[in-house]
């Protein structure tokens, strides 16, 4: 593919998840000339610039004029302030606006941004940071497909992309992704902490956790079982395995687990209201 057939980004915002998809991006081939950021920041502009000759700027003007795809990278709280100065020049333009921002509803992005213009919501995880990231996007009626492709192209420079068809799915998404890192760190600190009680020192009981947590998930996207049935294979008998996963069911770990998720999942709905 030659430059000119490979579409205008611009990412409003240069923070962290801005930067790895621009770093993704720029990873698989995509040309640096196409690609350009904005942030009030200095420091993040920096930051963009290390990765590759991008243009960056402290306008968010400049740089959607020419753009077939704008990533909105900035926090919920003040993404309102940063569309409607940009309204008029959306409308004009129509480019496919992607929303990396937690909470804010295609409705209330529609209407910060105008009628016209296609909207593509996306909620990536931290994970992302290190192209393993898991994200899931929804786009609104007035997406082509060409766009819908052209957004899974941008995220899928930083892991996997799956559609959901409902937005309000993506409050699910968020309790189960989108903080899920949060709940394999915690499992994972708690595993470490037992460890060094049972007597390891601190850095093996560290290594040895976080490189089983490595290895259990490659074998989980690599095999051809389902979770269910390779904890199976590894559980003997009468044997260690059993009588850990004999607490953890005594435990109603399953339980906790439904009680953690749709704790978060009314906890991101409760977000959109407030936020709207």
């Amino acid at each position: 593919m030659s430059d000119k057939e490979y579409q205008k980004l611009a990412f409003i915002g240069a923070g962290n998840m801005a930067r790895s998809l621009i770093g993704g991006l720029l990873n698989r081939g995509y040309p640096a000339q196409k690609l350009a950021c904005s942030d009030p920041s200095e420091a993040c502009l920096t930051a963009a610039q290390k990765l590759g000759p991008i243009t960056t700027t402290h306008s968010n003007l400049d740089i959607i004029a020419d753009a077939d795809l704008v990533i909105l990278a900035v926090k919920p709280q003040v993404l309102k302030d940063v569309l409607q100065p940009l309204s008029s020049l959306l409308k004009q333009g129509r480019p496919l606006l992607v929303s990396i921002a937690a909470g804010i509803n295609s409705a209330s992005l529609q209407q910060w941004a105008g009628d016209e213009v296609p909207i593509v919501r996306c909620m990536p995880n931290t994970p992302a940071l290190l192209q393993e990231g898991a994200s899931a996007l929804y786009a609104t009626d007035q997406v082509s497909d060409a766009q819908r492709s052209l957004a899974e192209t941008v995220l899928s420079a930083v892991g996997i992309v799956a559609w959901v068809e409902a937005e309000p799915t993506l409050d699910v998404v968020t309790a189960l992704s989108g903080s899920g890192p949060a709940y394999f760190f915690l499992f994972m600190e708690a595993m470490q902490a037992v460890g060094e009680q049972l007597g390891l020192d601190a850095e093996t009981a560290q290594r040895l956790t976080q490189q089983t947590a490595l290895g259990a998930a490659r074998m989980a996207v690599e095999s051809d079982d389902d979770v269910a049935e390779l904890r199976r294979k590894v559980t003997s008998p009468n044997g260690t395995t059993e009588a850990a996963i004999q607490s953890f069911e005594n435990s109603q770990l399953r339980e906790t687990v439904e009680l953690a998720l749709t704790a978060a999942f009314l906890r991101s709905q409760d977000l959109a209201k407030e936020l709207a």
